[in-house]
């Protein structure tokens, strides 16, 4: 059985929200990362992984997002436990809120970066820049 965790790609003007995480959480602690969170069970439900990420948002940097959510990809790993999951990635639009780490147990900062700054930053793992570049094709192929 997977997991299903949703990360949104949020852009603003030409920079990309993202958070570290804090050093206390299991996967992936101290990296940088897109905002997002397991789907919860819910039995019969719509929309499910957009109502998911709009929850995550708020509950994790207090930001809400515009209405076009687009899916961009998704992958799957294994988390050090053995546990498998899929993560399906999203592009939105910031609308407003002001982010700030809301749980310190989970995030350590908030940050703006360029597409070209995470791709070149020696922190980020490959697959936040293959996201981060996913989303970026997908936005220049739209008007917002």
């Amino acid at each position: 059985m997977f997991y299903v965790n949703v990360e949104a790609a949020v852009f603003k003007d030409d920079k990309w929200l993202l958070i570290r995480r804090s050093m206390k959480e299991e996967h992936a602690g101290g990296e940088l990362s897109l905002v997002g969170g397991t789907v919860d069970n819910e039995g019969n439900s719509n929309d499910i992984l957009e109502r998911t990420l709009r929850r995550e948002l708020l509950e994790e940097v207090g930001v809400e997002v515009k209405d076009l959510i687009q899916y961009v990809r998704n992958t799957s790993f294994v988390l050090a436990s053995g546990k498998e999951v899929v993560d399906i990635v999203f592009l939105c639009e910031f609308d407003k809120g002001e982010p700030y780490a809301k749980s310190p147990d989970e995030i350590e900062s908030i940050q703006w970066m360029t597409t070209d700054e995470i791709v070149n930053h020696e922190e980020v793992q490959f697959y936040l820049s293959d996201n981060i570049l996913a989303a970026e094709a997908m936005r220049k192929k739209r008007v917002w």
